[in-house]
């Protein structure tokens, strides 16, 4: 009879994915991953068929650790300016707490290994904002652009944010609130 997998055994190879992830990009060896989580590599291969499944599942635990801290307290029924300006926050705030973890994700995030099922799956946690989306432009709030190209933009605005504030974090909340002005000059119509 085979013995239970160990959560902690498969918490420590999602640890050592991310950190070297973040640090070497999806290329990063399974040997390597399992020697940083301290563990021969076929044990990793006894939590995770593959590479491709591991990194998917990193993906997955990713987006759920930043909906678990975003979500839970989003203000459904506060203005469409407020809950952009609430999701923000928490993107930068988990960001800034866990920069390896943002990092990693934003590596997944381009990763052609990542597949649409587990994108699909992750999406789930994030429905609230989809429909922020959507009520934004169906209310004439957002400027007339594509949720992709907002996400982007959001992405992109919150990486020069989250750049700064690791260069002064004493200046974090200036930055924060900074940082969403500009996003939402940029998006609002």
């Amino acid at each position: 009879m085979a013995r239970p997998l160990s959560e902690a055994k498969r918490e420590a190879i999602l640890a050592a994915a991310c950190k070297l992830v973040a640090e070497h990009g999806t290329g990063a060896p399974t040997a390597k991953i399992a020697r940083e989580a301290c563990l021969a590599e076929g044990t990793l291969f006894t939590y995770f068929a593959s590479k491709d499944e591991l990194l998917n599942q990193l993906y997955l635990e990713l987006k759920t650790d930043f909906a678990r801290l975003t979500v839970p307290s989003y203000p459904s029924h506060g203005s469409v300016c407020d809950r952009f300006e609430h999701f923000w926050n928490g993107f930068i705030d988990w960001g800034a707490r866990y920069p390896a973890k943002r990092k990693a994700l934003r590596q997944l995030a381009v990763s052609d290994r990542i597949t649409q099922d587990t994108r699909s799956k992750s999406a789930v946690a994030f429905a609230e904002i989809s429909a922020l989306f959507e009520q934004g432009h169906r209310d004439g709030v957002l400027k007339d652009q594509p949720q992709s190209f907002i996400g982007t933009v959001l992405d992109a605005l919150g990486t020069m944010t989250l750049d700064l504030i690791a260069q002064e974090p004493s200046r974090h909340e200036h930055y924060r609130k900074s940082g969403f002005s500009v996003f939402w000059d940029g998006i609002s119509a």
